[in-house]
């Protein structure tokens, strides 16, 4: 770690408590850095995903919290009922106007974490009316204008706008950190941003070492059986995540008397919906969030961890459940696009098997193959937590984030 102290302030829409996306990667990132000394302050959204509902217990139109020693302060932000394209607009405008009346505490370097594009562009917005302004950079968890693109959300005219917009918001920054190589590549050659500005930075895995007692004891808890193969997919049940060809594979599995039964763990715009689907399908069902160690616990006890995307989706963005997932010492499973960023990381890691997306036949096949060769299954679990160790390790991307961080204020002469 830089022996320089820093006043940094980081600007996002989500943060802890919030259990899945970016949220635990943003307030992880916070924490290392106060334990390295900087001075953190975070001005983030309230509490609302995935559920797309404000969590109980949060309420004003300000909050200022000290969390696992960083100073967060909390704007309230609209929070749409249903996330369509309009909705997410419009919370993210939201969040920026108010991100642009908020006191950031004089910074020497701002990082703002995209998503949200629009807030982070009301924010580059105030940064450059400073005559004396702060380093800038942006933290990019997803490439906003591919998931549009690939989710086919909002028609051609708004991914016109939003590759436009993130281009011209990408380029404004005096450095970009780029979650994968994939990112990188897509914001030089098809967003213009300079090779040079974009530092490729790995998420990681953000929980403790996985648990290796009690995995019977929770399995009897959440009501597998022994001879059950349970498939778990544990995160956001929402529109890119393409989970009807689970519900298909489950009652695939359920007509053919198969023992695979899949878990959908989480919350998510689609749960409702999913859950209609699956009614009277005997081979899934549907958990709440759980907690902590319950979390961990039920990733350990599954048999297979569960990757399922629509069709084309590629490269917008890096499943936040992988680092979970490699952590647990179980096989992953990928129901993904053959070049896709997903698939790359299952094939780079060793730690699991992809299937083509949207063939639910093919998910229960390959569940019941993992559980027919146990020797294959242990090995690609072996390999996800060596790839854990050595990819995945929390303290050198923190460490990595207070160099590029660094560089950033030295850039502007702090």
């Amino acid at each position: 770690m830089t022996q320089q102290k820093l006043r940094i302030t980081i600007l996002g829409l989500n943060y802890a408590p919030e259990p899945t996306g970016n949220a635990p990667y943003t307030a992880s990132l916070a924490e290392g850095l106060t334990a390295a000394g900087h001075t953190v302050h975070v001005i983030t959204g309230y509490p609302h995903y995935p559920e797309w509902s404000l969590k109980e217990g949060y309420s004003g139109w300000t909050r200022e919290e000290q969390i696992n020693g960083v100073s967060v302060k909390r704007l309230r932000h609209h929070v749409p009922k249903k996330p369509t394209a309009l909705g997410r607009l419009h919370l993210e405008l939201s969040f920026g106007l108010r991100l642009m009346c908020a006191i950031w505490h004089k910074p020497d370097v701002v990082l703002v974490v995209s998503p949200a594009l629009f807030a982070c562009a009301l924010a580059i917005l105030r940064i450059r009316l400073r005559p004396n302004r702060p380093a800038v950079g942006i933290w990019i968890q997803d490439l906003y204008s591919r998931g549009v693109v690939q989710t086919g959300t909002g028609g051609t005219k708004l991914a016109r706008l939003a590759s436009s917009l993130e281009s011209k918001i990408l380029c404004s920054a005096d450095g970009v950190a780029a979650i994968h190589e994939r990112f990188k590549r897509h914001m030089v050659d098809s967003l213009g941003v300079p090779p040079g500005r974009v530092e490729v930075i790995r998420n990681w895995t953000h929980l403790d070492v996985s648990p290796t007692s009690g995995l019977d004891e929770m399995r009897s808890k959440m009501g597998w059986g022994a001879t059950d193969v349970v498939v778990l997919h544990a995160g956001n049940m929402g529109k890119k995540q393409g989970l009807e060809n689970v519900i298909e594979a489950a009652r695939i599995a359920g007509s053919r008397g198969s023992h695979v039964k899949f878990v959908l763990m989480g919350d998510g715009n689609q749960r409702g919906r999913l859950e209609r689907l699956a009614h009277g399908v005997s081979n899934i069902s549907f958990v709440d969030p759980l907690p902590g160690r319950e979390f961990q616990l039920a990733l350990a006890a599954a048999d297979v961890l569960l990757v399922n995307e629509l069709p084309g989706v590629k490269d917008m963005a890096v499943p936040s459940k992988l680092t979970s997932y490699f952590n647990a010492g179980v096989p992953v499973l990928a129901a993904t696009d053959r070049d896709s960023v997903t698939a790359y990381e299952i094939a780079h890691s060793g730690g699991g098997v992809r299937v083509d997306a949207a063939v639910p036949v093919a998910l229960v096949e390959m569940a019941e193959a993992l559980s027919n060769e146990p020797s294959t299954a242990a090995r690609l679990a072996a390999n996800a937590l060596r790839f854990r160790r050595e990819t995945l390790s929390e303290s050198a991307a923190v460490a990595h984030y207070d160099e590029f961080i660094t560089s950033l204020a030295l850039s502007r002469g702090r």
